[in-house]
């Protein structure tokens, strides 16, 4: 496999430019001749679902949820970065572009991030010219504030709604086409395989969630822009039904799995209750703005936080990290709480949890400012715990949140699939080995409104492969392997719940390929796997028909592929023999407890190639280039 990253050359502030000239481009009148296949309809997909549409190409769009509506970018809470400077406050292109590469830990590529920077400006005029209600100064102008790993206010936001709000524009967008006919909407529709003609990226074959039939569908290309799958952990801020299936099954086909230990866990989550619930609540990482983070100098002291004087309080952030303070990375922040946690002075039931005070914010602001900034996740809190955060410090947290891993992709988005594009969180391409807060949004957006409309159109120019349609023997050979996998999960009708697998496997990676990782976990989690693997095509009890709404099957076939890819998961951790971002190896650490990089050997994105089952994956590696921010350890002090 060549991992040819298709990178411009030139001044890095003219490589896209110039890349957009040199691409071919398609008449518009032979745009409508091409067909493409969007998978996921959520900031991403529904960008870039309407925007190829607006350009003329056809396009059908599928998703799981009942309506585009439903994706889970509607749950993104804090805000989308954008270098527009309203501030003036020192920001530019460049301070972000290095703000992102130096927050995701030296990982992602130069490149990548400084178009992710460029465009960043665009996504806001185009979001505000369709109505996205941005918070506003008095003035009239767009507000902002900060977020995590930056010391300038960019993040752009709609009180504590912007992923929704975002999303309303780009659906308000998708639906638009969608009533002139450009674009085809399949709701309830769950993407199973992807389809290979003469080694393109051809179609997908589906499964209609509520009839159960199993259909195939060609295209001239597939776009994945399925997210991520931070659900691999069982407990985790994503919405229950993400998962790693669509990007799983196409790197069965070839596509190259890139980083994919790279997890993100969020500082800022309700803490864990007990052992009923199956996802966690985020609370924005905007919190931290305000919020003043601590835990009880002393351990193992249980009195309530108002009892708590002062100078008994260990506000450790702002005492670790004076420059950054509250506003530190996520990475850095989830692991100053673990390590709080783990020396006794957690609060709240088990220890796990630290306070997120807004008392001087309140005596500062007033509560009406607060109130105003913050109030609908306040509520939010306050209906999940029975606690007031006016009156009491929330109890906060780090949980698997989102993931930096993904499908390889080049300059062009494409995977090593040829005519299979991967967009958003569902690709490796642009955060590194942590992700900045407001950056997710802004990358899928990116992607969808600005790169993959440009990039697909050079592919359609240059690929030329004939027409095929889904009676293709490829096609019904898919629909086939398919329809048997179903049948084998209904047919074993064992004791156990697709449920209780996945709980068993999130847990062990939690334990052992969590927040802290050592050779040694990784290994008995790679010894684990296997064996639950084993267990569930023995023993799992999936209820019901296939030929009607049945979620027990749905989950079966979701468990079943996070039990595959859980250990690939644990493989690339172990062979990444570094800590860095979010990927914390306890082996390799600073005295002072920091993440400890090793450039000279992993300085790199390692993309994995599928050999076949039972067989060990193939480990590549894209060597990443760092001409503009010189590599140096992140502080933050």
């Amino acid at each position: 496999m060549k991992l040819d990253s298709k990178i411009p050359s030139g001044p890095i502030e003219q490589k896209w430019d110039k890349h957009r000239f040199d691409m071919k481009l398609v008449n518009p009148a032979n745009k409508r001749k091409f067909s493409v296949i969007v998978v996921g309809s959520g900031l991403a997909g529904a960008s870039a679902a309407a925007t190829m549409a607006e350009l003329g190409y056809k396009v059908d769009c599928f998703c799981y949820q009942d309506s585009p509506r439903r994706a889970h970018s509607i749950a993104a809470q804090g805000g989308i970065n954008a270098a527009k400077n309203y501030q003036n406050d020192g920001d530019s292109v460049f301070r972000l572009f290095y703000d992102t590469v130096k927050g995701g830990d030296f990982r992602a590529r130069e490149a990548n991030v400084y178009r992710l920077a460029q465009v960043s400006t665009n996504i806001i005029d185009q979001c505000v010219a369709q109505g996205v209600p941005f918070a506003r100064e008095y003035g009239g102008t767009l507000a902002n504030r900060s977020f995590g790993g930056a010391q300038v206010s960019r993040t752009f936001y709609a009180r504590g709604q912007t992923g929704q709000q975002l999303l309303l524009g780009a659906y308000s967008a998708l639906e638009r086409q969608i009533g002139l006919g450009t674009v085809k909407m399949h709701s309830r529709t769950e993407m199973l395989d992807l389809v290979m003609v003469n080694g393109h990226a051809r179609g997908i074959v589906t499964r209609d969630l509520v009839t159960g039939k199993i259909e195939a569908w060609a295209a001239d290309a597939v776009v994945l822009a399925t997210g991520g799958y931070s659900n691999v952990f069982f407990l985790s801020t994503n919405a229950a039904g993400c998962n790693v299936t669509a990007t799983w099954r196409a790197y069965k086909h070839g596509a190259a799995f890139a980083n994919p230990c790279y997890t993100q866990i969020h500082p800022t989550c309700i803490p864990v209750s007990g052992d009923h619930q199956s996802k966690l609540t985020l609370m924005s990482e905007s919190l931290r703005n305000d919020g003043r983070i601590w835990v009880p100098r002393a351990v193992g002291d249980k009195r309530a936080p108002h009892q708590i004087p002062e100078d008994e309080r260990d506000y450790y952030l702002e005492r670790k990290y004076p420059s950054f303070g509250n506003l530190s990375p996520r990475d850095i922040a989830s692991r100053a709480a673990k390590q709080v946690c783990d020396e006794g002075r957690g609060v709240g039931p088990g220890g796990q949890g630290v306070y997120l005070d807004f008392a001087d914010a309140i005596r500062r602001l007033g509560e009406d400012v607060v109130r105003d900034r913050y109030g609908n996740l306040f509520q939010m809190y306050e209906r999940i715990t029975g606690e007031d955060p006016y009156k009491v410090p929330m109890r906060i947290f780090p949980a698997p949140h989102y993931t930096m891993g993904g499908l390889w992709v080049d300059y062009n988005l494409m995977s090593t699939i040829p005519g299979l594009h991967v967009i958003g969180e569902a690709n490796f391409s642009d955060h590194g080995a942590n992700r900045l807060g407001a950056s997710a949004l802004m990358q899928g957006l990116a992607d969808g409104y600005f790169v993959l409309p440009y990039t697909i159109g050079d592919y359609f120019a240059n690929a030329k492969q004939p027409k095929v349609s889904a009676d293709a023997p490829e096609f019904k050979a898919a629909v086939k392997a398919v329809s048997e996998q179903q049948i084998k999960l209904l047919s074993i009708r064992g004791k156990r719940t697709p449920r209780s697998f996945h709980k068993q496997l999130g847990r062990l990676l939690w334990d052992k390929c969590g927040m802290g990782r050592t050779a040694a976990g990784l290994r008995d989690a790679l010894a684990e796997i296997p064996a639950i693997r084993a267990e569930f095509w023995e023993n799992v009890n999936v209820l019901g028909e296939s030929e009607n709404l049945n979620v027990s099957l749905e989950m079966a076939g979701r468990v079943a592929d996070f039990l595959e890819f859980g250990e690939l998961m644990a493989q690339d951790a172990l062979e990444r023999e570094e800590s860095c971002g979010g990927h914390f190896r306890e082996e390799y650490q600073t005295p002072d407890g920091e993440a400890l990089r090793n450039d000279e050997q992993f300085a790199h994105a390692a993309a994995w190639e599928y050999q076949g089952p039972g067989k060990k994956p193939v480990r590549h590696t894209e060597e990443l280039q760092f001409e503009y921010v010189k590599l140096a350890t992140r502080s933050y002090k």
